[in-house]
């Protein structure tokens, strides 16, 4: 799936010359965590989240001060920059400048990717530098909770074909088994081998049980035997 396949096109969009409590209010009436904003010409300007207001001085949020020797550390520009995020009551010094952004056909995978490394919940996508719709972490929890239990295929796979997508959903993988500990009998799946930790275990276990046509999955992975001298 794509960005334009979950993507809210009716996107609440703020503007630069706004206030920071002018936005503030908008979040709350619209009941959202973000939006993106724009300038006259509708092109993305920034993002505006309820992280750029959770530290503020009107209400007694603002960032810990640093003791003397983290101050000494941290430059002047950054310092700088933190005490405008707090003080300043302009949306345009108060925004995220830098905005990561998605095109329509952008996959949802990379997408995901793009949250995890930024730590955002928000990717606006954008068309000709202008905002088409917004993805959020929401929307792909909700394409998450549309998916169907079943999602085997029509005709069942054999167990040859079930055991081959078991080493490939493995392979790559460091903790993977070798290719002759996997036997499949009748959609169960056997797992043999010698594993170092119950992590292992239980990601051996994940990658066979969500392969389509299998019924049920047996470990018989044990730790590494001591030898008695």
């Amino acid at each position: 799936m794509r960005a334009i396949d979950v993507m809210t096109t009716q996107v609440i969009l703020a503007r630069p010359e706004m206030t920071v409590h002018e936005a503030a209010k908008m979040l709350v009436d619209h009941d959202i965590s973000g939006m993106p904003v724009v300038d006259a010409e509708g092109r993305l300007a920034g993002m505006i989240t309820e992280g750029d207001l959770l530290h503020r001085m009107e209400i007694g949020t603002q960032m810990k001060r640093r003791g003397r020797l983290s101050e000494f550390f941290t430059s002047t520009r950054e310092l700088a920059r933190e005490y405008v995020k707090e003080n300043s009551p302009r949306l345009s010094e108060v925004m995220t400048a830098d905005v990561v952004t998605a095109k329509e056909d952008t996959p949802l995978a990379e997408i995901a990717e793009m949250m995890d490394r930024h730590r955002i919940k928000h990717v606006p996508v954008v068309r000709d530098g202008k905002v088409v719709g917004l993805v959020s972490r929401a929307n792909l929890i909700r394409v998450l909770a549309s998916i169907g239990p079943d999602l085997h295929h029509s005709v069942a796979p054999s167990d040859a074909e079930v055991r081959q997508a078991i080493l490939t959903e493995l392979g790559g993988n460091r903790w993977a088994l070798p290719s002759q500990n996997v036997i499949v009998t009748n959609g169960v799946a056997h797992l043999w081998g010698v594993i170092k930790s119950e992590e292992e275990r239980e990601a051996i276990r994940v990658a066979a049980k969500n392969v389509p046509g299998v019924k049920d999955v047996i470990c018989h992975l044990v730790y590494p035997s001591i030898p008695l001298y």
